[in-house]
């Protein structure tokens, strides 16, 4: 089992940049391909991004590709989401997860997920 803490979100103006950190528990770190996800108010949760258990391979959402950069260090258990050129509709709320299994873009076959982390854009 894996426990996530995300942290890095905040207010920031369109045209900006954040990274977010997802802190996982545990000594099986690199067993897990990791993934960002978000919801935005009164939307549905959209995949983001996801990596490889070793951070071979990435996956981006069309609407985040070009922008963000996700990337993982095993050493530090951690997964990063590095977002450029941030605009008002990335505002959401970041959730990090974590799987055993193959990368999917589905939501509802990750296994772990943390609290979450705020993302506001001002226009």
């Amino acid at each position: 089992q894996v426990q996530l803490v995300e942290s890095g979100g905040g207010l920031v103006q369109a045209g900006g940049s954040l990274r977010l950190s997802c802190a996982a528990s545990g000594r099986t770190f690199r067993s897990y391909a990791m993934g960002w996800f978000r919801q935005a108010q009164g939307k549905e949760r959209e995949f983001v991004a996801a990596i490889s258990r070793i951070g071979g391979n990435e996956y981006y959402a069309d609407s985040v590709k070009g922008r963000f950069t996700i990337s993982r260090d095993n050493a530090k258990n951690t997964a990063y989401l590095q977002m450029n050129s941030l605009k008002p509709e990335d505002t959401a709320v970041y959730y990090c997860a974590a799987d055993p299994s193959s990368i999917t873009t589905m939501g509802r076959y990750w296994d772990y997920w943390g609290k979450g982390t705020l993302v506001t854009v001002s226009s």
